[in-house]
């Protein structure tokens, strides 16, 4: 077996990397102690929003010391009216919305604070709480507890902070995308500085598919773009127009990868896994190792071109019955 895994090291072929292990921490050994959560002076910036908090109409019902960074929350009481979404926040679920109200409802108690940035027109942008406001709203309700933080960069760790209802990839490609728009306005800074609020670089390029074809397959490509899709290190501006065109190219690729389908379909093939089958026969990757990533990992742009023409040549007669049921994935309905 040693003779096997040194052969495999030193005969060419690339052997993956493991991710090195995060160390445990020892118990006990990070962030504040109980007794010191209310302890300490607030920043001059938490008291200053505090009395903003007062001046829109609502109340501080607590400061404290979070117990792992040390900051400064502000436990609040908001005027429903006042909380809004953040502007690229993804569509509400009505079904959710209905599920939260009966909930809340039953139980005669909302005991989930939403978190809250504050605006400089009084309004309170929640990156996390789009549901259970509307649920309060729909109860009729005119306040809501929020956790009110002085950072107003945490309204754009949207994917991070959502505790409310599991983002499938369409809408996690659409909110980062938007988020990209909202942030390059505000702040144009390189692509790769904003790694912690859009994840993954994938999603920038399939929220860009998703916004020209709402029923896009993305689930079929976002293996391919895991492999070779690194976040850019131009301007975020700049970005977003390299990112445009390959969305383009990878609509293209769609178009191809149909209308293979459609020639599957028509030699008798029935299956709910047909374009991820198509998209998999493809990829030029499926056979390489290593990952994503700036120098060294698979050229995106060059994939999506292999995949385009791989695409276009594709021959439905050499498929036959046994090859599909050998092929796994989401169903194009997973989306």
């Amino acid at each position: 077996m040693a003779s096997a895994r040194k052969k495999a090291s030193t005969d060419g072929t690339a052997t993956p990397k493991r991710a090195p292990r995060r160390k445990q921490a020892a118990p006990g050994s990070r962030g504040l102690a109980a007794v010191e959560l209310a302890l300490g002076t607030p920043p001059a910036a938490v008291e200053a929003l505090g009395r903003d908090i007062a001046a829109d109409g609502g109340a501080v019902l607590g400061v404290y010391r979070d117990p792992v960074g040390g900051h400064w929350p502000v436990l609040a009481g908001l005027p429903l009216e006042k909380v809004v979404p953040t502007p690229f926040q993804r569509d509400l679920s009505e079904a959710h919305v209905k599920r939260l109200t009966a909930v809340v409802d039953r139980l005669g108690r909302f005991l989930d604070p939403v978190i809250a940035v504050r605006q400089d027109d009084g309004t309170y942008w929640t990156p996390n709480g789009h549901h259970r406001t509307a649920a309060v709203r729909a109860l009729g309700g005119r306040a809501i507890v929020a956790l009110v933080l002085p950072d107003r960069e945490v309204a754009y760790q949207i994917l991070a902070l959502n505790t409310e209802k599991a983002h499938n990839l369409r809408e996690k490609s659409l909110e980062v995308v938007r988020m990209a728009r909202e942030i390059a306005a505000r702040d144009p800074r390189p692509e790769h500085e904003f790694a912690l609020e859009f994840e993954e670089p994938p999603f920038l390029t399939l929220g860009l598919c998703y916004e020209r074809r709402p029923r896009f397959s993305g689930g079929a490509y976002h293996p391919v773009l895991k492999r070779c899709d690194a976040f850019l290190e131009e301007q975020l501006p700049a970005a977003l127009e390299i990112r445009a065109a390959r969305a383009a190219r990878l609509l293209e690729v769609d178009d191809a990868v149909g209308a293979a389908v459609q020639k599957l379909r028509e030699r008798g093939f029935d299956s709910p896994y047909l374009r991820s089958f198509v998209v998999a026969r493809c990829n030029p990757l499926r056979f390489q190792q290593g990952g994503a990533g700036a120098g060294g990992g698979p050229d995106v742009d060059a994939t999506v071109a292999k995949m385009l023409d791989a695409a276009r040549k594709f021959d439905p007669a050499k498929v036959k019955p046994e090859h599909l049921a050998q092929a796994g994935g989401p169903p194009e309905a997973a989306e």
